[in-house]
């Protein structure tokens, strides 16, 4: 009876560290080596006043203004994300994330991931509407919003 005692009290313990923990570990993919630190050192997640964020509809491909632009900070569950987007001749030609989730190991593996490829496509794409990242999907979702709000006000 002992014996049996034990064993519900040791299943029921692993049953609740599953469920606490199970959203931390959902569908992530390996950083593949990448150690990039597109933030240039200023990854923080927290609010840095320009947190207008913006519901609307993202810009898409077009002409912008040339210029920097920073975007609202977006909630990403773990952090916030934020970026400064530089236009030339009327195109990005780059992406800065200012804040991206960075407080746990976690976030930081799976960010150095996600940051370069988010980038790239966006570039590539000349909008917001980019693929989200397996495994980053908060992440891919704020970065959207806020690229978003920041190639509205390069419109």
């Amino acid at each position: 009876m002992k014996k049996l005692a034990v064993s519900a009290v040791i299943i029921g313990v692993f049953i609740i560290y599953a469920l606490a923990h199970a959203r931390a570990s959902v569908g992530f993919i390996p950083s593949q080596g990448s150690s990039n630190d597109p933030s240039s050192g200023s990854g923080s997640s927290s609010d840095s006043g320009s947190s207008t964020q913006t519901g609307g509809t993202p810009a898409t491909t077009g002409s912008f203004k040339d210029g920097s632009y920073t975007g609202g900070a977006a909630d990403a569950q773990w952090g916030n994300v934020q970026v400064k987007i530089s236009i030339q001749n009327g195109r990005l030609t780059n992406v800065q994330f200012l804040q991206y989730p960075n407080h746990r190991d976690r976030s930081v593996e799976i960010n150095d991931y996600a940051m370069p490829q988010l980038t790239s496509e966006a570039i590539q794409a000349q909008s917001s509407q980019v693929d989200i990242i397996s495994g980053a999907t908060d992440t891919s979702e704020a970065f959207m919003q806020s690229l978003g709000d920041a190639l509205s006000q390069a419109s």
